[in-house]
């Protein structure tokens, strides 16, 4: 079972950083933006949470909170977390229930081999908690100017 665009999200419960236990219920009357990458303290990982740290203010102005996931534990997430100074909260996905989910896990190519990985996506929630936007495949450059837009054109029409 995976989430489609206009479909509810079916409720979840996450550990997170900062001591955090995340519940998508708990959330309804704000958007969510949840991304998933593939790999705490990696060059794009870094440069994505640091595009999302840096609009940080814009989200909260459109009633929006961002929520990074990946399949790190929360040491290696606090750890990053810290360096590079994020403003929200990373969620460990080990058991890779989010991860199945949002079917983020894809078959990719690293150095001619095959392995099973996070494919680099994002969702946007809206405050019912249905799913009103999704980007698969992410290129890090210019990503986060784009789900903000969406956040902002969302928050505005509801």
């Amino acid at each position: 079972m995976s989430v489609n665009v206009g479909q509810p999200v079916p409720d979840f419960t996450a550990q997170a950083t900062s001591d955090t236990t995340v519940t998508l219920s708990a959330l309804r009357g704000k958007q969510v933006v949840i991304y998933f990458y593939p790999k705490d303290s990696t060059p794009g990982c870094t440069t994505e949470g640091g595009d999302f740290r840096d609009n940080m203010a814009d989200f909260e102005a459109a009633n929006t909170v961002v929520f990074g996931v990946s399949r790190d534990g929360l040491r290696a997430h606090e750890n990053f977390k810290a360096k590079q100074d994020f403003n929200f909260e990373l969620i460990s996905d080990k058991e890779e229930a989010l991860c199945h989910l949002f079917d983020v896990i894809k078959l990719k190519k690293m150095y001619g081999k095959e392995h099973l990985g996070v494919e680099r996506s994002t969702f946007l929630i809206d405050r019912e908690g249905k799913l009103a936007r999704e980007w698969r495949k992410v290129k890090v450059p210019g990503h986060v100017g784009e789900v903000l837009a969406a956040a902002r054109e969302i928050n505005a029409a509801a």
